[in-house]
């Protein structure tokens, strides 16, 4: 059997097929994130190219079978993620691929590209054991002088340099990270294989000028306008189990926020 969302006369729009997609009740996901991962899947194959229109929530929720409620989460979610867009009284967009920012959601590098459809790799400049300084000791409330894994990476989107990645890993936290192949793999997928999943970062953003050192991995010169992100990570027991200084291209990445005005 194969469901088919449909948009107007031509009823083209997300389709899907119980062996890959079809919303169960059953799943232990909640339904409106399995409902944002089917069409965010469709909006990255392509099926559901930017600027489409999705089908009236009515119909969707009875192709779907799913509440209005759990439907608008769903879509909702999609906003947040540059995924989709609304537009009021119009209905949703899938947005344009210049409208898919940095997210405001707690995501790795590594999910994020994949989610825009761009093949992430890394060149690493420093995978090494050290002994953690006063100051990292204090970040990470270990001893001083206890192993700290310090990875340093050139970040990059189909081979498009876009940032200089310094992280900070206590080394106990997850064995075996100095033999793994970082020009590929996910710290953050090794942080969660490890039982220390990341689910709040606090973050700064800074506007500062290309630092020497980071001018050649970027493809700048010294004084270049660059972003810099600096993040604690912690888990859900409120471990810090990452800390990183992030060194961003100031032509290659925005991020996009919300802020609501209270009552």
């Amino acid at each position: 059997m194969r469901h088919k969302l449909g948009t107007g006369k031509d009823m083209d729009g997300v389709s899907t097929s119980p062996q890959r997609s079809l919303i169960a009740p059953d799943n232990p996901e909640p339904l409106w994130v399995q409902a944002a991962e089917l069409i965010e899947r469709q909006v990255r194959e392509g099926v559901l190219p930017a600027g489409r229109r999705l089908p009236a929530e009515r119909d969707l929720c009875t192709q779907l079978g799913i509440s209005r409620v759990t439907l608008r989460r769903a879509l909702q979610h999609l906003v947040e993620r540059g995924v989709m867009r609304s537009s009021h009284g119009r209905g949703w967009y899938v947005a344009a691929r210049s409208d898919r920012e940095w997210p405001n959601s707690l995501e790795s590098f590594t999910e994020t590209a994949r989610r825009k459809g761009l093949v992430p790799t890394s060149r690493v400049l420093r995978a090494e054991v050290k002994h953690a300084s006063l100051d990292e000791a204090d970040e990470f409330g270990v001893a001083a002088g206890a192993d700290v894994f310090l990875l340093e990476r050139v970040r990059m989107l189909d081979g498009v340099p876009i940032a200089v990645d310094s992280s900070r890993v206590v080394a106990n936290l997850v064995p075996g990270l100095a033999s793994v192949d970082f020009s590929r793999a996910s710290l953050l997928d090794e942080l969660v294989a490890a039982g220390a999943e990341p689910v709040v970062a606090e973050s700064t953003i800074e506007a500062r000028g290309c630092a020497p050192e980071h001018a050649e991995p970027l493809q700048l010169e010294p004084g270049d306008p660059v972003l810099t992100m600096s993040q604690t990570m912690t888990d859900a027991t409120d471990r810090v189990v990452l800390v990183s200084t992030i060194t961003y291209r100031g032509d290659r990445y925005r991020l996009r926020t919300s802020f609501v005005r209270g009552s």
